[in-house]
């Protein structure tokens, strides 16, 4: 055995060990595609320092690069929009913006597809290209559609699915919008987060078809939603738990927090909830239900100690949050009390048992998005 069958078989044997990878179809794709392909352009290795996180390519010709291709981690192979490995020599320090998803989810979420022979499936995100060349192997490459909306990404993807013996339908566009293609799909997977489901989607999948996507919000909590279209082109679903996260849609990604406001201003009161609740997955998912537009921060103010902030940008709404002795301050500014609503929803949360993610139902319309909890 070659020595790249040799780590996919590796491969293998862990995610399905992990009980991630669980019927033959799926493992057999594994087995028979190689992951380095898609990854022939290098990656990036993160690297840690007493400054903020840098990033330095690792290329074919560095003998980490292979084995790195087959461990079960995510690899970023893009960095600030466009800044792919070879084009680096040395450290960036800028935000990563494409990578190979980390295979234990990729074969998770095709698991979760629960797809079948004959059923065509429309991808959301390309990226590399390895969930795309799994799916073709499993269904054949005239049932699989993949936009994706970087045109360089997209390249890079058809020569490695080129190499694997791939010809899927490739579109470079906005995946979050209709696709050419008018005939409905079986499948809809997104390898992106989305704030909330699109519409198109919905009017892309068959009634009785099926959605999985990963629904985010600005404080960075997400969940894999799984959604069934009924006849009346709304969709009803489930949370699937499991602490999942994708990079944003571009289209979805937070704006840039700009100029803060006054930070002195607003009304202050005691809360009984502190930030430090964020800092649970669950919590903050409940907490971005309150107020799906708020970004958190930690912010010094005239130089003291670094205070807790969220803000929505968009409406201008703040809180600020400070210890005062053994209690938590909030001071709110801005036509909605931010932390009035988060405290609010967590609370009821919490009344009702702290139900966990897997609990959570979510009903996308073509007007809105809506998520609840079972008590």
């Amino acid at each position: 055995m070659s020595d790249d069958g040799s780590l996919r078989a590796a491969l293998a044997e862990r995610l399905a060990a992990g009980g991630h990878l669980r019927s033959p179809y799926w493992r057999q794709a594994v087995l028979d595609t190689p992951r380095h392909e898609f990854l022939r352009g290098g990656y990036f290795r993160r690297v840690d320092g007493d400054g903020p996180t840098g990033w330095e390519p690792v290329m074919p010709a560095d003998p980490a690069w292979l084995p790195a291709t087959y461990a079960d981690e995510s690899l970023v192979t893009q960095i600030a929009g466009t800044i792919a490995p070879g084009d680096l020599r040395g450290r960036i320090f800028r935000v990563p913006t494409s990578s190979s998803t980390l295979p234990s989810l990729v074969v998770r979420m095709l698991e979760e597809l629960h797809v079948a022979d004959g059923m065509r499936v429309l991808e959301v995100g390309t990226g590399t290209g390895y969930s795309t060349a799994l799916l073709c192997h499993r269904l054949g490459d005239d049932l699989v559609t993949s936009v994706e909306v970087d045109e360089e990404v997209s390249a890079r993807a058809r020569v490695g699915l080129g190499a694997t013996g791939h010809l899927p339908d490739l579109i470079v566009g906005d995946g979050l919008a209709d696709t050419p293609d008018t005939d409905p799909y079986d499948r809809i997977v997104a390898t992106c987060g989305v704030l909330t489901i699109p519409p198109a989607w919905l009017a892309q999948t068959r009634p009785g078809g099926q959605i999985l996507a990963t629904v985010c919000g600005w404080m960075y909590s997400s969940e894999l939603a799984w959604l069934t279209v009924g006849d009346d082109g709304t969709a009803h679903g489930r949370l699937l738990g499991g602490q999942v996260s994708f990079m944003l849609a571009r289209p979805h990604l937070p704006p840039p927090l700009g100029v803060l406001p006054d930070l002195a201003d607003g009304e202050e009161r005691e809360t009984a909830l502190g930030p430090d609740a964020l800092d649970d997955w669950t919590t903050r998912f409940v907490a971005q239900l309150a107020a799906p537009h708020a970004q958190r921060a930690r912010i010094s103010v005239d130089g003291g100690e670094p205070h807790h902030v969220v803000l929505d940008v968009g409406a201008g709404s703040w809180a600020v949050l400070r210890r005062d002795g053994g209690s938590w301050i909030a001071r709110q500014g801005g036509p909605d009390r931010l932390w009035d609503e988060v405290e609010d929803r967590v609370a009821r949360w919490r009344q009702d048992g702290s139900p966990g993610l897997e609990r959570f139902r979510i009903v996308v319309t073509p007007d809105g998005q809506s998520i609840t909890w079972a008590r």
